[in-house]
């Protein structure tokens, strides 16, 4: 393969992968702290999701599971109705994570009958039209407007960064009260639903306070607003729950699940309440390759090594001892301003000062390489590209995290020094 590398993409031309390991076509071994944007979840190419697809491809790879019944898709939506939380049931199946919000912002529409949208600032939500609309992110939305009108956007409930002062419960509390405001002075009333990420990843990787979505959750519902969970990105065992919601005690109205749903396979799954799923007339919104068989197949399996092996679990356990790793570790590091996440979901956010606390994108973009150059793939995030992102297969091996711990404090030490 004759390769001219291009600026954004690591100079790594990959050629096989298995658990938490990375090959290049060089040879040399890396271990993934990033798991492809965290679809990987299981590992890299499991035996049980591989075996189970080559199973599926044997028997049938496509009829369109919007024209005929399909076993597999109505196997997983099934699964999926057993395992999400409160009463979702019903399942609309696409290939990515922005048709799957596509197809929630047009159920939430087709439901209430209304036409407008709140989402959080430094959000990201897809790279189509409509999701990226939903967006608070500038670097996301250049050069692709005008968008579609009828969004209004909150402020994010990030202790770190906030215009609210006092404590983080306080400060998630006026974050909640804000979306009331947003709903009163930035909407015309016809507001459909509120989407956000209970765990923004592309923002930085924020966790909100534990009060923030049960606040704004009861706002909504004074308001008959839906409440949309984009699980895209943290759901499927990342942050230590099956789904990133279930630690904050909320029951939204459409959850959104994609990237780690089916370890690798495309796939993106639309769950929703059954009134609301059954607001949708046969034939009015599908997808030609959504709840592909040979997806789904892979994503029942996937399933099901996340329950046998817990592998939720083994994602607070490894998460939270990394995390205090890396908090204990960089006390006397001042380009640290702040370690964070839920699970194997973590966010490492480099500043030029403490007090400041201004973003040091190029000591990210330099500890993103010294960390390839040592063997070691993570990803860099935020709003302002300088969060280190921690996001690795969740069977990742314990010697191999704790040596990718190690290389990315050597980095950032070598870099703060």
């Amino acid at each position: 393969m004759n390769t001219s590398f291009t600026g954004g993409l690591e100079p790594v031309v990959v050629a096989r992968a298995a658990g938490a390991r990375i090959e290049a076509q060089d040879g040399r071994q890396y271990i993934d702290c990033f798991a492809g944007i965290s679809v990987v979840n299981a590992g890299h190419v499991h035996p049980k999701v591989r075996d189970a697809a080559k199973a599926q491809i044997d028997r049938l790879i496509h009829a369109s599971s919007y024209t005929y019944y399909v076993e597999p898709v109505a196997d997983l939506a099934e699964r999926l109705a057993q395992v999400t939380p409160g009463r979702l049931q019903k399942t609309f199946f696409a290939n990515s994570g922005a048709e799957g919000i596509e197809a929630a912002m047009r159920m939430a529409k087709s439901f209430t009958g209304r036409h407008e949208f709140i989402a959080l600032e430094r959000s990201f939500h897809g790279r189509s039209v409509g999701t990226l609309s939903l967006t608070g992110n500038l670097s996301r939305k250049t050069r692709g407007g005008p968008y579609l009108p009828g969004v209004a956007f909150a402020p994010t409930p990030y202790p770190y960064r906030s215009r609210f002062k006092g404590s983080p419960e306080e400060i998630g509390e006026q974050a909640a009260a804000a979306v009331e405001d947003v709903i009163r002075f930035h909407t015309s009333g016809d507001v459909a639903a509120f989407i956000a990420e209970p765990v923004m990843g592309e923002g930085g990787i924020i966790v909100p306070p534990k009060t923030y979505l049960p606040q704004v959750k009861a706002i909504l519902e004074r308001y008959g607003i839906l409440l949309i969970a984009d699980e895209v990105q943290c759901g499927f065992g990342r942050t230590g729950r099956l789904f990133a919601v279930e630690h904050f005690a909320v029951e939204p109205d459409i959850l959104v699940s994609a990237k780690g749903i089916a370890d690798g396979f495309p796939l993106s799954a639309t769950i929703a309440r059954p009134e609301i799923a059954d607001s949708f007339k046969p034939g009015e919104h599908l997808s030609t390759f959504g709840g592909n068989p040979v997806s789904c197949a892979a994503a029942i399996a996937n399933l099901d090594v996340m329950l046998e092996d817990d592998l939720p679990g083994r994602a607070a356990r490894l998460g939270e001892q990394a995390m205090s790793r890396l908090r204990q570790a960089s006390q006397d590091i001042p380009g640290v301003g702040e370690v964070r996440g839920l699970g194997l979901m973590i966010g490492v956010e480099l500043v030029k000062d403490p007090g400041s606390k201004e973003p040091d994108a190029a000591q990210a973009k330099a500890v993103r390489a010294y960390c390839r150059e040592h063997g070691v793939l993570i990803g860099v995030g935020g709003v302002d590209s300088n969060v280190l992102r921690l996001q690795p297969p969740l069977v990742i091996d314990e010697a191999d995290l704790d040596q990718a711990l190690q290389v990315v404090l050597e980095g950032v030490r070598r870099r703060a020094d």
